[in-house]
């Protein structure tokens, strides 16, 4: 019954959503960020998945890779829009320190009762700023997925930047994991 409730969302969910292939090269997503693409990425837009874009690879039941482009103090890093009154919206605070930010992406990744576990985290040079990485993994509730991860950020002038991009531990996430490195190394904030 479950995987035909997850089934059903999907199929929801991509009926509702647009797909456009996005090719190598500078890419500016939001008004301040611009990342340098390698390879060729699939960029899905859901409706109400904002402030974050969604890119993917293989496909968004594979991997998925989060662009956060300058999520401003006091906004909900994803918003729950859910009639129950125990919903939290997890909120960005531009004075956040390194481990609170991370706190703050297992919040979301975890909002639908999947378990997190942070890896490594490290102070990290992002966008031409100071910033942060952070290597996790996750186990989807919806299918019981083992997923790795890895995230970059940094806080400027008040707004979070990140890269999150997570995918099966075995095959997908070694797979893609240069590239998006690659990519985080690349990406600037103006």
């Amino acid at each position: 019954m479950k995987k035909l409730v997850l089934l059903a969302l999907a199929l929801l969910l991509s009926a509702c959503a647009t797909v456009r292939k996005v090719e190598p090269g500078n890419r500016t997503v939001g008004e301040r960020l611009t990342v340098n693409i390698q390879g060729a990425w699939n960029h899905l837009d859901f409706p109400g998945i904002k402030p974050a874009e969604v890119w993917t690879m293989e496909g968004v039941t594979v991997d998925e890779f989060l662009i956060y482009a300058g999520i401003r103090d006091g906004q909900a890093m994803h918003p729950d829009n859910s009639a129950s009154s125990e919903a939290k919206n997890l909120v960005f605070r531009s004075s956040m320190q390194m481990e609170e930010a991370v706190s703050l992406f297992e919040g979301v990744l975890t909002r639908d009762g999947s378990t997190f576990k942070l890896l490594k985290l490290e102070p990290y040079p992002f966008g031409g700023r100071k910033g942060f990485r952070f290597e996790y993994e996750r186990i989807r509730k919806a299918d019981n997925v083992q997923l790795r991860g890895v995230a970059f950020g940094a806080i400027d002038r008040g707004e979070l930047f990140a890269l999150v991009y997570h995918a099966p531990r075995l095959t997908f996430f070694p797979r893609h994991k240069e590239r998006v490195e690659a990519i985080a190394k690349m990406t600037v904030i103006n």
